[in-house]
């Protein structure tokens, strides 16, 4: 639900708009956190893996992106004298030149308590897992060495003479490619494979998640719930979006109960 309407996590319907007179500035952390300055304005629902970027008249680049780890979402603002050979270690929170302004999701694997804690991170290695920003997709490749034109070229920005060119604001998806990117990664897992021998997306015979299902085949709702072994390979083939894994798996199961294949009895019902 956002803003007091529910959409699905794959509705295209995003349209971005840019103020290039913005200064971007930090969230606030703590007991009463509160959202920044941004340059952005997004509408829709699906900020998973989100990026946006666009070069206006006078040569002022604008790019944000969501960071899977902390869920907040960071903004870079270069002007014209910009040197952009610099190496994209550049850019850290630290330096001002990365702003975090706005939290997109809870829940977040990384919660700082304060963005001094996180002072000398680009976006690229604010945890030990960010190596899933550049494993795969647009970013493939990019390090801290890179030098920032080679990142944004990987955006689409053109340069001459080592100067960014005007381009109207874009926007996509990085690493696996959001929301849509993990169901399409489930789907290539799951197409070839006999449905017979595959009776859910998740191993629930592992001792730890199987403790997490009560008498009436429900998923984590009497005990906590920990990471699950699933078919989804977010990060080093262990799946932290447990919740989200056990909905598709049950939808998967309910699948196998329409094809024959299962019984509802069998269907482990998992949490929303």
């Amino acid at each position: 639900m956002k803003d007091g309407v529910w959409s699905s996590r794959l509705n295209g319907n995003t349209a971005v708009a840019i103020d290039y007179s913005v200064t971007p500035t930090a969230a606030v952390l703590g007991t009463t956190p509160s959202n920044g300055t941004s340059m952005f304005t997004i509408t829709g629902s699906n900020m998973m893996s989100f990026y946006a970027v666009g070069v206006n008249s006078d040569g002022i680049v604008a790019l944000t992106f969501v960071d899977p780890m902390t869920r907040y979402r960071f903004e870079v603002k270069l002007d014209s004298t910009f040197d952009y050979t610099q190496p994209v270690s550049t850019l850290t929170i630290g330096s001002g030149l990365l702003v975090p302004t706005t939290q997109t999701a809870g829940g977040a694997l990384t919660k700082p308590a304060s963005w001094d804690s996180l002072a000398a991170k680009t976006f690229f290695d604010i945890s030990y897992y960010s190596h899933v920003v550049t494993d795969s997709g647009i970013f493939a490749g990019v390090t801290k060495d890179s030098t920032v034109q080679l990142l944004l070229e990987k955006l689409g920005i053109s340069f001459v003479d080592n100067k960014p060119q005007e381009q109207v604001v874009s926007f996509g998806y990085f690493g696996l490619g959001g929301w849509a990117g993990n169901y399409a990664a489930i789907a290539s897992f799951l197409i070839g494979k006999n449905a017979t021998g595959l009776l859910s997306l998740v191993d629930w015979t592992n001792p730890d998640y199987l403790e997490s299902i009560n008498d009436d085949n429900e998923f984590g709702i009497d005990v906590p719930a920990g990471s699950t072994v699933t078919v989804q390979d977010s990060f080093d083939t262990i799946a932290g979006a447990t919740v989200r894994m056990s909905r598709e798996s049950e939808s998967y199961q309910k699948a196998l109960v329409e094809a024959g294949i299962l019984t509802l009895e069998d269907v482990i019902i998992g949490r929303f």
